[in-house]
């Protein structure tokens, strides 16, 4: 009886090293799938400097004291909103006095007209008393301008800046006040390679290539959409890139002058070989993929990458549609070694990918 209890344990190990066998052989099967060619876009980035569409910097016209500041730093202004004044008195004066100038000219000019209808006078005589008159008038002019610059009114609705000078300052012509800026709009320059700005003038679809978006340095994506209306005329000779500019608007006011984030370009890719990242591997930086061939036999390969999708990457050189490659278990195998494979359709690969592709 011992032994033949020992002889149905025997019995009974063996079948479940069979079923384990069996089942270690099952799932011993390598999933593989071919490249799969299909439309889709990228998204590059690149870094930018925003900038108002006015940005101006306010400026003393005259020399003097300033005597008031009616605005505050930060604050919005209106067109025509008055923001310094600077001491008039000396510029009143010297519009008093060429007012008086003026109608001592004056008196002079109709003097010598009642003299010239008598022929008392010549007429070079009266000549020269009109263009004293003339001259003097234009020295009243002059002083008024000069007594208007001592008012600064803000040119365009805007934002003001930081205060450069304070009540009682002495000025001198031409010193800085503030800066003011229109955030109605908001220029947006970032730099591109060559490379890259060839493929944009010459797509097919450029017009699709104008239209970007706006990361923020919160890495919040702007909620207004910008588009790509200029391209520098030069090239920066030491970066080898161009500047291109796009415009944004900017309703809230969100966006300030010096600001910086990264412009987000969408890039059309049309018949691009795509395959799984995971499909992959990497060797002292070159990438690779196991190739293998119709009896099973596993080859390592050398391809390389066009661009980076969100779970995939675009081949450029290296493979084809009616390659197969490995989808899982690259390091349990090596190359040469022969696999049982279990071929998957690339669509079915990339559904079970999250991934969003056009």
């Amino acid at each position: 009886m011992k032994h033949l209890a020992l002889l149905l344990v025997a019995c009974v190990l063996c079948v479940r090293c069979n079923q384990h066998e069996k089942k270690k052989h099952e799932h011993s099967k390598h999933l593989v799938t071919n490249p799969i060619l299909k439309d889709t876009a990228i998204t590059k980035d690149y870094v930018c400097q925003i900038h108002a569409i006015r940005h101006i910097e306010i400026r003393a016209l005259e020399k003097g004291y300033l005597q008031s500041v009616f605005v505050d730093e930060g604050q919005k202004l209106r067109k025509g909103q008055p923001m310094f004044k600077i001491m008039p008195s000396v510029y009143q004066a010297e519009v008093g006095r060429a007012k008086a100038e003026a109608s001592i000219a004056d008196i002079e000019l109709k003097n010598t007209q009642l003299l010239a209808d008598s022929d008392v006078v010549s007429p070079n005589e009266l000549a020269l008393s009109k263009a004293k008159f003339s001259k003097a008038k234009a020295v009243l002019n002059l002083a008024k301008t000069h007594l208007k610059f001592t008012d600064i009114y803000a040119p365009f609705p805007g934002i003001m800046n930081r205060l450069e000078a304070r009540k009682g300052s002495l000025l001198d012509e031409g010193e800085l006040l503030t800066t003011l800026s229109d955030n109605s709009k908001m220029w947006v320059y970032f730099n591109v390679p060559e490379a890259e700005y060839l493929d944009f003038m010459n797509s097919d679809q450029r017009e699709r290539q104008r239209n970007v978006s706006l990361l923020m340095a919160n890495n919040q994506v702007f909620d207004q959409e910008g588009v790509v209306k200029t391209i520098e005329g030069e090239f920066n000779n030491e970066t080898g890139n161009i500047a291109f500019r796009a415009t944004f608007p900017n309703p809230k006011g969100l966006l300030r002058h010096g600001e910086t984030g990264s412009i987000l370009m969408k890039i059309p890719l049309n018949n691009a070989l795509l395959i799984p990242q995971k499909a992959t591997f990497e060797v002292l930086d070159k990438t690779y993929v196991f190739v293998v061939s119709k009896e099973g036999t596993v080859h390592q390969k050398e391809v390389q990458i066009g661009a980076e999708l969100p779970h995939l990457f675009v081949v450029s050189k290296g493979l084809t549609t009616t390659d197969r490659i490995l989808l899982d278990g690259l390091r349990l195998v090596r190359d040469g070694q022969k696999i049982e494979q279990q071929y998957t359709a690339p669509a079915k690969v990339l559904t079970s990918l999250d991934l969003y592709a056009e």
